[in-house]
């Protein structure tokens, strides 16, 4: 217990969160020797798999964990999305999540939050006690608030995110080196503000494990070339929070998440290509490279992942889809993207999930009137420029999300995870943080 703590006599709960991204449930599950902190975080407290959101794309994912609800009020639904009325799109940042997120909650309630590196949080918001905003912020400087705090993580060589790149060389060397440096400078970072036992809530995402498992999820299936590396870089995130926990005061409660499983990518599906061979897209020349660029004469075009828009007249500029026509046409679409088939054969899509299933809310203008959630190895993918082929297989990444087996783990003996999902996680913290709420503020139920 901290120096802090003590002199308020210890009366306030107190949450630690700390993000895995990417890290599926049975990764863990399957691999107790590598992961002896979150092996004993489960035996200890509580643990289990669950379900991610429609769609479980991390743009998407991050603002509902965060909010504890889900797209339609949050307002984000992807790595890019559509502006109302056009066919302009942008990439959702902080600013564009409309809905509170937990540590507005727990300011507005008195309490004090530090927010590190969680994802669509750019620009910092100042109004909580210190922030560095996560994926997607253009750089330090400008990620972080107060100056203390930035100062710091210039100066200690802070990385906001795993070079990429560096992930579709043949050769992983590089990568890997960067990934151990990301995750070894953010640990470092978080120890120190968790060391300061200043706040009430601490919130702090690792995103390097997505990365790796993006270009490297097959090497450790079938134990290829990279596969020892793989589990050494998850010996080493593991290591760093157990670190953690070690270093938190008594009174706080750890939650360690992910917001979406693994799985290996078999084939990376061209979904405006499949689109324009079926007769549902056309381009208006054949120089076409933005949804922009589609002509009168489209009635569906898609965005990622797998999310799928009708070209609806009086909704899109040009649509071409009649109101009244509406039902028929995505009833239509949702058939044959229930019966696409793979180059083997096997179904492409899970399940396809109607809009006012998945989404609901003040801000649904944009969602999607149809999301495939696709079978394991099919990455729904959009783009619009041509491609060879509907299926590709002969990409850099080899593993992609999936909606079943993210990961939960709470250091608390009366949490129940159990047909749990994304929503859950925000309403738990507030629970664990004695914060009232109304059982309406959320799509999600406490666990605890």
């Amino acid at each position: 217990m901290g120096l802090f703590d003590r002199l308020r006599g210890g009366d306030t709960p107190r949450v630690a969160f700390v993000g895995i991204d990417g890290v599926p449930y049975d990764l863990v599950a399957d691999n107790p020797e590598t992961f002896p902190t979150l092996t004993a975080l489960a035996k200890e407290g509580s643990s289990g798999p669950i379900d991610s959101i429609v769609p479980p794309e991390s743009s998407a994912c991050w603002p509902v964990l965060t909010s504890g609800v889900n797209p339609g009020e949050t307002g984000v639904y992807g790595f890019q999305d559509r502006e109302i009325g056009s066919y302009d799109t942008y990439v959702p940042m902080g600013r564009d999540v409309q809905a509170d997120r937990i540590w507005d909650r727990a300011t507005e309630a008195g309490l004090d939050a530090t927010v590190m590196n969680v994802p669509v949080t750019f620009p910092p918001q100042r109004s909580v006690q210190r922030m560095v905003s996560g994926f997607l912020s253009p750089d330090v400087d400008k990620a972080a608030h107060p100056e203390e705090l930035r100062n710091y993580l210039v100066e200690s060589g802070y990385l906001l995110s795993v070079n990429a790149k560096l992930g579709h060389k043949a050769d992983k060397s590089a990568f890997f080196d960067h990934a151990h440096k990301t995750i070894e400078r953010r640990a470092a970072a978080f120890k120190r503000y968790v060391e300061r036992d200043d706040w009430d809530l601490f919130l702090g995402v690792f995103m390097t494990p997505d990365r790796v498992n993006h270009f490297l999820w097959r090497d450790y299936v079938e134990k290829g070339t990279y596969h020892e590396e793989f589990m050494e870089f998850y010996r080493s995130l593991d290591g760093y929070l157990g670190e953690l926990r070690r270093a938190l005061p008594d009174d706080v409660t750890l939650v360690v998440a992910s917001p979406h499983g693994f799985t290996t990518l078999s084939y990376d599906v061209n979904c405006n290509e499949w689109l324009e061979r079926e007769g549902w897209l056309s381009y208006a020349d054949d120089d076409h490279g933005s949804l922009s660029d589609i002509d009168d004469d489209t009635r569906a075009y898609s965005l990622i992942p797998g999310r799928y828009y009708l070209n609806l007249e009086g909704r899109e500029p040009r649509g071409s889809v009649p109101q009244d026509e509406y039902d028929d046409a995505r009833a239509e679409l949702k058939a044959e993207l229930q019966a696409m088939e793979g180059p083997t054969g096997r179904r492409v899509a899970r399940r396809v999930v109607e809009r006012e299933t998945a989404f609901r809310g003040d801000h649904d203008e944009i969602a999607p009137d149809l999301v495939v959630i696709p079978n394991h190895g099919f990455d729904l993918k959009a783009g619009f420029k041509p491609h060879e082929r509907v299926f590709d297989s002969d990409g850099p990444r080899t593993g992609m999300h999936t909606f079943d087996d993210a990961a939960l783990f709470v250091d608390h003996p009366d949490a129940t995870i159990d047909d749990a999902d994304l929503l859950d996680v925000a309403p738990t913290l507030m629970t664990l943080l004695d914060l009232e709420y109304a059982r309406t503020d959320f799509d999600g139920a406490s666990l605890i």
